[in-house]
């Protein structure tokens, strides 16, 4: 790319926000030229605004340190000074999706990470490796916003990030019935420990609106695009458990899958071995080289040894075994702060850029 493309950052003092822009620091096609949040951040630097609200372990660039912290609401401004945008705003899901269809009717691409457009028939959702082929039904939504280049795009839930891609690569087998308990990490909810404290030595088997993410989102991964919008896949079953846990970053879940056609467990590892998506194809900037590994050790994946795989973009799978009530059983680890949110968004807008959808203005 001859000339970086302009990125605006929408919520950019959150920890997503803040995600986002760790992860651009060095970007080979991209450079965050504005940072957005609440008016009441507004016309603060990024360093001020943020103040000693910095998550990341690695220190704030330098290059965002004395950015002019912009007032999210004036679309018209914000847009004017950038090429796309990512959002992480904090609103409700109205707000939402007004604020990021009028960033769209700016002529700005709008690549999200909130859930409030996941259901919007003609938005797509997005995994890189697994349907990368819905961000057709752009064109049908460009129609609707009455757009030539602008349109929002989203990726799906952190929490399905550790077994959906797996249950992709046994597609051949055909899944029927999925059964998961995710543990989950305190940052999926914004926090850390210090803000947190009553987190430390603790579980709580509730996470809001979780569940039904769990169990749905990844049908509509796997659905497919009649009439212009995107119509959901009516298999597998899948129910869920979500708990969240005393662990900062990284997405644990445990599975039971049954199948229509009987895998032996050679093939199952072999197909997640093998599994690779157009990310890898194009080599995008953020793609992980293998997206999935199996560690073939008992006591893995961990979060202490595996969670930063690829960079925290990569999903670790292991203890797979025979089930006496399922056919197999196994264990996934995604990273749910970079996969599983701002490092996904991240590949989405790559790809995106790689189809000609992202241009400059």
């Amino acid at each position: 790319m001859e000339k970086k493309l302009r990125v605006g950052i929408l919520g950019a003092t959150g920890m997503v926000g803040q995600r986002f822009i760790s992860l651009l620091e060095n970007h080979p096609w991209y450079e965050v030229v504005a940072v957005a949040a609440s008016p009441r951040s507004a016309g603060k630097t990024y360093e001020e605004a943020v103040g000693d609200r910095w998550k990341m372990t690695t220190p704030m660039p330098e290059g965002v340190k004395k950015l002019n912290v912009m007032n999210v609401n004036e679309v018209e401004k914000v847009a004017a000074e950038v090429d796309f945008v990512f959002s992480a705003v904090d609103m409700t899901k109205e707000e939402i999706r007004a604020i990021e269809d009028a960033y769209a009717k700016t002529e700005t691409p709008v690549v999200s990470n909130n859930s409030a457009h996941r259901w919007t028939p003609d938005v797509p959702m997005v995994v890189p490796e697994i349907n990368p082929e819905h961000f057709a039904v752009i064109e049908h939504q460009k129609k609707r916003l009455g757009t030539t280049r602008g349109f929002v795009a989203v990726k799906p839930n952190c929490s399905i990030q550790s077994y959906a891609p797996v249950l992709t690569a046994w597609k051949e087998f055909e899944p029927t019935e999925v059964v998961a308990t995710t543990y989950q990490a305190i940052s999926g909810a914004g926090k850390t420990f210090n803000e947190w404290p009553e987190m430390v030595g603790n579980i709580i088997p509730y996470i809001g609106g979780e569940e039904e993410k769990s169990e749905q989102e990844p049908l509509r991964l796997w659905g497919e695009i009649k009439d212009g919008v995107i119509v959901k896949a009516d298999a597998p079953v899948i129910t869920t458990q979500c708990i969240r846990v005393p662990i900062l970053n990284g997405h644990t879940a445990a599975v039971f899958v049954k199948f229509a056609k009987k895998p032996t467990k050679e093939e199952l590892i072999d197909r997640l071995r093998k599994f690779k998506g157009e990310p890898q194809e194009l080599n995008l900037p953020s793609a992980p080289k293998q997206f999935i590994q199996y560690l073939e050790e008992d006591n893995r994946p961990q979060i202490s040894l595996d969670v930063d795989y690829e960079n925290g973009m990569g999903v670790s799978v292991g203890r797979l075994r025979e089930d006496t009530v399922y056919d197999y059983k196994f264990v996934g680890l995604s990273h749910n702060t970079i996969r599983g949110a701002a490092g996904g968004a991240v590949l989405c807008a790559e790809m995106l850029t790689a189809k000609g959808y992202i241009q400059p203005k």
